[in-house]
């Protein structure tokens, strides 16, 4: 119990005395969680709406297989990255491997799903309630995609800091295509593992909470905004 308490205090003077290798490393892991998201909302705030919209042959079956993408174990998709990303893969000449940016599109693939099923799903009670409207008013189906997203903000920010969450706390798929290099792809996740199996546990520590911190600060936000809606 002793050994633990001495190395949450050091934790807390890692956080607190502004170490630069614990904040470099937190910058890499929000830099590469945010580019990651970016890429999710541009995809998938359009892709959620338009399976709302517009009817297509297999459709449902579309819906099924994007929720069914939640789950998507990370391993798998590191698994399919660093074959693709490889110097013998279809990406290798790109050089991306072993680079932030395969860690950007690892966690863009396991958060896009995120963004669309939510955003589907608001998108998709919003059309139901104003379709007939917007159709009456002859708004075409893009015309009408970013009123539903407005209309339905609260939902899609939900969706944004949930795709955000996950990927801040992803470590399976990165660890594979990023390799935790030092200084270079070593994020809070990949350091937690590895600094955990060396006996390091303060920065490990300290770097949890800042994990926890970031997550409760997510969830507070996501809470205070559903209790907004339910409020109205």
């Amino acid at each position: 119990m002793g050994d633990f308490r001495d190395a949450v205090e050091l934790a807390l003077r890692l956080i607190f005395s502004g170490d630069a290798t614990l904040y470099a490393i937190i910058a890499l892991s929000l830099w590469i969680s945010g580019f990651a998201v970016a890429i999710a909302i541009v995809v998938g705030l359009p892709a959620g709406a338009a399976l709302a919209i517009y009817p297509f042959p297999g459709r449902r079956v579309l819906v099924i297989l994007v929720n069914s993408l939640l789950g998507l174990p990370p391993v798998l998709v590191g698994l399919a990255g660093y074959l693709l990303l490889s110097r013998a893969g279809p990406l290798g000449r790109f050089g991306l491997l072993y680079t932030p940016g395969a860690m950007v599109l690892v966690q863009a693939v396991l958060t896009t799903p995120i963004v669309v099923a939510i955003v589907h799903r608001a998108a998709q009670e919003q059309w139901a309630k104003h379709g007939d409207a917007f159709q009456v008013a002859g708004a075409t189906g893009l015309q009408v995609m970013p009123h539903l997203l407005l209309i339905a903000r609260r939902q899609v920010l939900t969706a944004v800091l949930a795709a955000l969450g996950r990927a801040i706390s992803e470590v399976g798929a990165i660890v594979i295509v990023g390799g935790n290099i030092a200084g270079v792809t070593r994020t809070m996740t990949t350091t937690i593992m590895l600094e955990t199996s060396k006996g390091n546990l303060p920065l490990a520590l300290a770097l949890g909470l800042v994990l926890v911190m970031i997550s409760i600060g997510l969830n507070g936000i996501a809470f205070a905004l559903a209790d907004r809606r339910e409020s109205r």
